[in-house]
């Protein structure tokens, strides 16, 4: 069982490089090149700067998802452990959100909030 979480883990981490990197490069750059872009507040690039943050905050959730995993491995779980793995998580959705969107996309506060909460109440 130990074994299987392990290899659950290493398949969600790898997937979210997989999915940032080839994402970036099949997807994403090419979207950046098109002149039919819709304008979000005003801008196209305020549209693909949203659509890049979201990109790669998924791929954030998948690792955060395995530190879940590598934790289910090893039992029991703690308010801890599954805390800072989503107040970490978190933290690095704030992190990509604001400065992907220089503090425009207002999700930022929200996801930092989270971050905060979890954090603390982990080490609490």
């Amino acid at each position: 069982m130990q074994a299987a979480l392990y290899f659950a883990a290493l398949l969600a981490t790898a997937t979210g490089v997989a999915h940032s990197l080839l994402g970036e490069r099949y997807i994403l750059t090419r979207l950046a090149r098109r002149e039919d872009l819709p304008r979000i507040m005003g801008s196209a690039e305020f549209t693909m700067q949203t659509l890049r943050f979201a990109w790669h905050v998924t791929s954030i959730a998948w690792w955060g998802f395995a530190a879940i995993l590598v934790q289910l491995a090893h039992p029991p779980l703690t308010v801890r452990g599954i805390g800072l793995a989503i107040g970490l998580t978190f933290i690095a959705h704030f992190l990509v959100a604001l400065f992907a969107s220089r503090g425009r996309h207002l999700s930022w506060i929200a996801f930092l909030l989270i971050g905060a909460i979890a954090t603390w109440v982990a080490l609490e």
